[in-house]
């Protein structure tokens, strides 16, 4: 519940005015999908990508913010949810501040991904999910981490003994299984490019 005191300051300058300036429209690209299924990858490509093409961007991945923003929670399923709600309270300033924001996090649950596309707003959020079978996801395995869930080391991992549920209707599904990362990227831009582009 908001407290009765606070007040939503008015600022002079729009997010229409930061979107005018930067020559973009701010989009929040998101990338769910299990641990090793090339979400990370896929997102620090991107963002090279459009960087190079002139636009502005931020990356959030979910190791990173772990460390600092969300270092004080679990991996329960409350600190899962939480761990969402926080990212996306910050991926709405940066959007707010006109900036294309990609993010990659495992985000499991269908209700905090629905979550976070009401705070920003269905038009600034694309939802690509990172398709690919658990048991490629653990031939990969490059954190070592699916086996730690295996032997017992790790309580509460996606896949293993946590649920993932499927986007329902996700913008773009990417098969890493079945496409290499140039084709994988050639059909994001294909589809991120006309959300973005003011030209």
């Amino acid at each position: 519940m908001k407290p009765s005191n606070l007040h939503t300051q008015q600022t002079k300058v729009s997010k229409h005015d930061r979107e005018q300036l930067l020559n973009q429209k701010a989009q929040l690209i998101w990338f769910t999908g299990l641990s090793g299924s090339g979400k990370s990858t896929l997102a620090v490509a991107l963002e090279k990508k459009l960087f190079d093409k002139g636009f502005k961007t931020y990356l959030l991945d979910g190791d990173n913010v772990r460390q600092g923003l969300n270092k004080d929670l679990s991996f329960d399923d409350a600190g899962r949810v939480e761990n969402i709600r926080r990212i996306g309270e910050v991926a709405n300033l940066m959007l707010d501040a006109g900036t294309i924001v990609l993010s990659a996090f495992i985000s499991p649950f269908e209700s905090d991904r629905t979550v976070v596309r009401e705070v920003v707003g269905a038009n600034s959020f694309m939802e690509i999910f990172v398709d690919c079978p658990l048991e490629v996801c653990e031939q990969r395995d490059v954190k070592g981490l699916y086996q730690k869930a295996r032997d017992g080391a790790i309580k509460n991992f996606t896949g293993i003994d946590s649920p993932y549920e499927k986007p329902s209707h996700p913008d773009i599904i990417i098969k890493t299984d079945e496409l290499s990362l140039e084709d994988s990227l050639d059909l994001l831009l294909k589809k991120v490019l006309p959300r973005i582009s003011k030209k």
